[in-house]
């Protein structure tokens, strides 16, 4: 569903929900790097190379840029975390992918997700909406629709 308060244009191809409400659009949007940390296992009389095991996965933070919004709700998100409320910082965040023709084609949900990196914008005259340079955010995973 495209974004009530902001619709996206050719320009803007990602929209971001926040417990489901919609919120901003933005042209660039980076998912989190996915890495598997491994611990060594060296096996006695066995020179030739060394066992390495999977333990658990590591999730970086996902990262939208560029974006513009007709409130300030993904501020007023980062202010929350920025003034010490935590507990109450956790948000679900939806990031749905468009074609041009407006078309959802991928989805992103993040569970407990909660803001790290805010970047303003320069701000200009001539627009008329708020600018988001980037907002990083971490999560407890994540699913792909």
């Amino acid at each position: 569903m495209v974004a009530n308060l902001v619709n996206p244009s050719s320009g803007f191809r990602f929209t971001v929900a926040i417990d489901g409400v919609n919120n901003a659009a933005f042209t660039e949007f980076r998912l989190p790097s996915l890495n598997v940390e491994t611990v060594d296992i060296q096996e006695g009389g066995q020179n030739t190379y060394v066992h390495k095991l999977p333990v658990r996965v590591t999730v970086g933070p996902a990262t939208l840029r560029h974006g513009i919004t007709k409130d300030l709700t993904l501020l007023k998100w980062y202010l929350q975390v920025m003034k010490g409320d935590l507990e109450n910082a956790y948000r679900q965040v939806t990031v749905t992918m468009y074609d041009v023709g407006r078309t959802p084609i991928a989805t992103w949900t993040f569970r407990n997700a909660c803001p790290t990196k805010w970047s303003g914008p320069t701000l200009k005259t001539d627009d008329n909406g708020v600018a988001i340079e980037e907002i990083e955010f971490i999560h407890h995973g994540f699913e792909v629709e």
